[in-house]
């Protein structure tokens, strides 16, 4: 098959490494707060880093350190599975979550940030646990593959393959010419934006700890809380600080990188960016009005959670400041297609993406005007440029297997008397990595009651969903596994 196994087992041993460097941070935690847990944290730190220098072993000096499409698709989608089980020992370990297909869950929920939970208690949880939880979330927002090519300088050779399939979507952006450099600079952006939130959070009133835990699930829009009420509190600073920090997770980073350079013209010029505002704007004012004849409150209050809800779906963090499915039937269908809107591709939200909205429905108008002038060359342009007819073609086919996937995920979970409305929640929920869905597993509830099938095939549709489809598909291509 000629993959290069060396190589692949060696970066999987490399994930492992820092990530059992990442749960080995939980542990000053664990001991301010005199929590015995500290222990399992640490053994499951031991034995992550263990089987990381393990897997290191399987590399020669002279390896030939090239990789192909092929290699990198291999690592990405085998790195978030293995992610995902060694992630789990400090749940299991510690007894927080004893089950394993549980603790599975809440791991792939936590890296791939969906922020779909099995937790019926949160706050009994203990506060090291809490910390990994949030961890999980804020590396997989910006993702451990390109956190690697950032630390990493013999990455370099292939990381392009590598960043391609871990950051999937039109176009993946690069910041400077090589990839290191790119992921260097998103890393810094990252870190800079977490460290800002958890201040102007702490300023206003949060918890040092809370603090930091939100900012990391915001900044990754990953939506994990560590309190029952997730952001149903009395203080409308804090959440207004949440919103901004969604709204810019949700943003694509090189723009907002181009911002902080005061590049401002690429920012105004950028379409995705237009139309994603727009969009959070015009669905914020019709909630906005319809919460005014629901709901007897005033006007700023009304105005607040509107804004927040549609921030939180449209980034997909799903964080949730009320019950929306209890506001009406008109809301609750409106929330629910905005399980499939997405943020800003290069951004760390999930779903469909703005760009490919904008494509498709561009490509739909032009190709009514190819019908009357059939010869006329027409292109579809985004913020004036001309795109490839390729990557149209890979946007339609993405849209139609993003549809397939879903409708399979839904009879496959009513097949697990599911009910109807529930199953259509839970599978939009977790392939577009937003969170809470509409029925048993709404705003207010989670999906500990979910069978154990269901969550295996509801972790299932994470991976697809955070990976975009294509990286993990590809895996079952019978094409994929021949030789060349």
């Amino acid at each position: 098959m000629r993959f290069n196994i060396k190589v692949i087992a060696d970066l999987l041993g490399i994930i492992l490494l820092i990530n059992g460097g990442f749960m080995a941070l939980c542990i000053p935690v664990s001991v301010y707060y005199k929590e015995s847990d500290w222990i399992s944290i640490l053994i499951a730190s031991l034995i992550t880093i263990a089987s990381g220098f393990l897997l290191r072993l399987v590399k020669r000096k002279n390896q030939n350190k090239e990789l192909k499409k092929k290699d990198g698709y291999i690592i990405v989608s085998a790195g978030w599975v293995v992610l995902s089980l060694f992630g789990a020992l400090p749940y299991i370990i510690s007894g927080a979550i004893p089950s394993f297909g549980n603790a599975f869950f809440e791991t792939m929920s936590g890296y791939t940030t969906t922020g779909a939970s099995i937790l019926t208690d949160i706050e009994v949880v203990p506060k090291g646990i809490l910390f990994w939880r949030s961890l999980t979330q804020w590396i997989g927002g910006m993702g451990m593959i390109v956190l690697a090519l950032a630390i990493l300088p013999f990455l370099g050779i292939g990381g392009m393959q590598l960043f391609a399939a871990e950051a999937p979507g039109i176009t993946p952006d690069k910041l400077q010419p090589r990839i290191q450099e790119t992921a260097k600079r998103l890393w810094f952006l990252y870190v800079g934006l977490t460290l800002a939130e958890a201040i102007a959070l702490f300023v206003a009133g949060m918890g040092p700890f809370d603090a930091i835990n939100h900012s990391l699930t915001t900044m990754a829009t990953g939506g994990f809380s560590t309190t029952n009420d997730s952001m149903q509190l009395d203080s409308p600073v804090i959440q207004y600080i949440v919103i901004f920090f969604m709204f810019l997770a949700g943003t694509s980073f090189t723009l907002t990188y181009f911002a902080l350079k005061r590049n401002f013209k690429k920012v105004v010029k950028n379409e995705e960016f237009i139309v994603y505002t727009s969009f959070i704007v015009v669905i914020t004012v019709v909630v906005t009005i319809a919460l005014l004849f629901v709901q007897d409150q005033p006007l700023e209050k009304s105005f607040r959670e509107a804004l927040f809800q549609v921030v939180s779906l449209v980034t997909t963090t799903g964080f949730v400041s009320a019950d929306y499915t209890a506001w009406a039937p008109f809301l609750s269908v409106l929330f629910f297609i905005l399980l499939f809107v997405g943020g800003s591709a290069g951004s760390t939200a999930g779903g469909v993406k703005i760009i490919r909205h904008v494509v498709l429905f561009k490509n739909s108008f032009l190709e009514l005007k190819r019908q009357l002038h059939p010869s006329a060359v027409m292109p579809v342009r985004i913020s004036g440029k001309a795109m490839d007819q390729g990557i149209v073609y890979n946007v339609l086919a993405f849209i139609m297997i993003y549809i397939l996937v879903f409708l399979v995920g839904v009879v496959l979970l009513s097949a697990m008397n599911v009910e109807f409305d529930t199953a259509f929640g839970a599978v939009a929920t977790s392939l577009g990595n937003v969170g809470p869905g509409i029925g048993e597993v709404g705003p207010v509830d989670n999906f500990s009651a979910m069978p154990m099938a269901g969550k295996w095939l509801l972790s299932t549709l994470m991976l697809l969903g955070r990976l975009e489809l294509f990286t993990v598909l590809m895996l079952l291509s019978p094409h994929f596994w021949k030789k060349r």
